[in-house]
């Protein structure tokens, strides 16, 4: 009997061991899997991904749904920390109980994981060829289908407004934003990426060279790899969006020359707002300008810029001034102004390593904006926002540490994580403004607002305990450990913001023309500025509260002046 016991006993200890042998061939093979896809070459430019390549880790689980592009931005922790991998992004803090944006990390991980090894294991090895199951361009769209176009990134034809969606990209999608703002082209590239125009693209190439699927829309031509497919946009339906309207910028004195400041022109008897504004939007002029029975067509400029604006009534029908044609009436046109809109990443590494450092709800991203428009390179990002990509941020999915960058969003603070920078743009908002404003996100997205529950839960004072404090640690720690800054503050941003916007162009060193920050002037706003009446006004602090950060902002205010820098705004306390 002993033997046959002992022979079972070996067999089954063979067996244990083989067992946790496969168990860790296969976590193995899983995780080099997993490395293997993310880690992505940089190429010497921008590059737009096939429609099958492999994309960057954190870049398919936003796809897929698995990370909440808020939870990325939420943790404040090094990027190399994560998993080995450079860029997948997310929170490596203790799951703890808490506000119900935090996710739990394990599981995040566990159906990455799954789905991503089901995602891999069904992709084909290269861009698909052309057969008939290739994508053909809609025939059911609104548009018309206009052929398919060489794109340079240099000198865009279609350039009027750009954006990105990695996930839900159709043809429709990219035609009804367009249309929206009056463009007659739209076109769609590598599958997930939308540009607008008047103007078709010079360099017309074979239909074989479009074949990538839209992101959204299965068996629909999205254009490829430098290649646009271009529709002419039709009428909007009647169910559809309104096309955005013209926007009063006041009264003006009529520049000495005109045939100069204005380059086009339309004269017709009875002519109105809407045709005027409509013959400027075809000619792709951000302003059109009415002066009686003349309608032209302008950028901004040194001899003609919006901050020169004079009485209303001075363009009175029924004034003298009017009569004598000295006055003119300006609108904003649908269309954006173009001569800043063409961004790329450096040609080469930077040697400087610059931070655009501040608190969350300071607003870091409309900086962003501001800085790409008037620098024409892209910003990068300590963390990785799949929305903030779609909007046309494309540094967000480029290393945070690649120097390819104008500068790089964080909100980090502490000295190893400030030490890393060579220096840095410190931008400060109001307490108050900033705590409303994260808020705000992390309960309803970069442009919705909090719902009424949210602020009578226990979410909101647990909310304001915790960040107010981080909100005063985090300008302290980049005063006192921080090489080289730049202190801005929001609402001086926002008062003067060519003058000031000029001194954070020159902190980074690039020379940009004059022309060009008045067109940032006139697309300031950018996509994320929350719109609409707020759901309620009442004020969300208690008295403890403002005692609270009352005391934070005295400290603040002291500290940047024992920096020799000036104090913070009057208008941040008394509250």
């Amino acid at each position: 009997m002993a033997k046959p016991f002992f022979r079972l006993q070996k067999f089954l200890r063979r067996t244990q061991f083989l067992l946790f042998f496969l168990t860790a061939a296969y976590l193995m093979t899983g995780s080099l899997l997993l490395l293997q896809r993310a880690r992505v070459g940089l190429p010497p430019g921008p590059r737009a991904p096939g429609p099958l390549q492999a994309l960057p880790v954190a870049a398919v689980a936003l796809g897929v749904g698995l990370l909440d592009s808020r939870a990325l931005h939420d943790a404040r922790v090094s990027p190399e920390l994560l998993l080995g991998v450079d860029v997948l992004r997310g929170p490596l803090a203790r799951p703890r109980p808490g506000p119900r944006w935090l996710r739990s990390r394990n599981s995040e991980l566990r159906q990455l994981r799954r789905r991503w090894f089901h995602h891999f294991m069904g992709d084909p090895p290269g861009p698909p060829a052309l057969s008939p199951e290739a994508p053909q361009p809609a025939t059911s769209s609104r548009g018309t289908y206009v052929g398919c176009f060489s794109d340079d990134g240099q000198e865009r034809t279609l350039k009027g407004a750009v954006f990105f969606d990695l996930r839900k990209m159709t043809i429709a999608h990219c035609q009804d934003a367009c249309a929206e703002r009056s463009y007659i082209y739209a076109g769609l590239e590598a599958g997930a990426e939308c540009y607008c125009g008047n103007r078709l693209p010079a360099m017309s190439v074979g239909p074989e060279e479009c074949n990538h699927e839209c992101k959204g829309e299965k068996s629909s031509v999205c254009g490829g790899v430098g290649r646009l497919s271009v529709y002419r946009v039709e009428e909007l339906q009647p169910s559809s969006r309104k096309r955005r309207t013209v926007t009063y910028r006041g009264c003006f004195r009529l520049p000495e020359n005109i045939t100069h400041a204005f380059p086009n022109s339309l004269v017709q008897a009875n002519v109105t707002v809407e045709t005027c504004s409509g013959f400027c939007s075809q000619k792709e002029f951000p302003l059109a300008i009415l002066r009686g029975w003349e309608c032209y067509c302008a950028y901004s400029t040194p001899q003609f810029n919006l901050r020169d604006a004079v009485d209303s009534s001075l363009c009175g029908q029924e004034s003298e001034a009017q009569r004598l044609a000295e006055y003119c009436e300006v609108y904003q046109t649908p269309v954006q102004d173009t001569r800043c809109t063409d961004r790329r990443f450096l040609p080469t590494k930077s040697k400087v390593f610059v931070a655009l450092s501040s608190f969350p709800g300071a607003g870091n991203t409309w900086a962003r904006h501001l800085i790409e428009h008037a620098t024409g390179f892209y910003t990068g990002s300590y963390y990785f926002d799949g929305t903030l990509y779609n909007k046309g941020f494309k540094g967000e999915k480029d290393h945070w540490r690649s120097r390819r960058t104008i500068c790089v969003k964080t909100h980090e603070s502490g000295r190893r994580e400030i030490e890393m920078f060579d220096s840095a743009i410190l931008l400060i908002r109001n307490p108050y403004r900033s705590l409303v404003a994260e808020f705000n996100r992390k309960c309803a997205g970069h442009l919705g607002y909090a719902a009424d529950r949210n602020w009578k839960s226990k979410e909101w004072p647990d909310f304001v305990n915790s960040y107010a404090s981080w909100w005063s640690s985090h300008v302290l720690d980049w005063l006192k450990y921080g090489k080289r800054l730049l202190v801005v503050h929001y609402e001086e941003l926002r008062r003067s913001l060519v003058p000031t916007l000029r001194e954070m162009v020159a902190f980074l060193n690039v020379s940009v023309s004059e022309e060009r920050l008045l067109c940032v002037e006139n697309n300031k706003e950018g996509s994320f500025r929350r719109r609409g009446r707020r759901p309620h006004d009442p004020e969300p602090f208690t008295p403890e509260m403002k005692d609270l950060i009352n005391g934070y902002i005295r400290t603040v205010d002291q500290a940047l002046r024992d920096h020799n820098w000036a104090g913070l705004p009057r208008e941040y306390v008394p509250r």
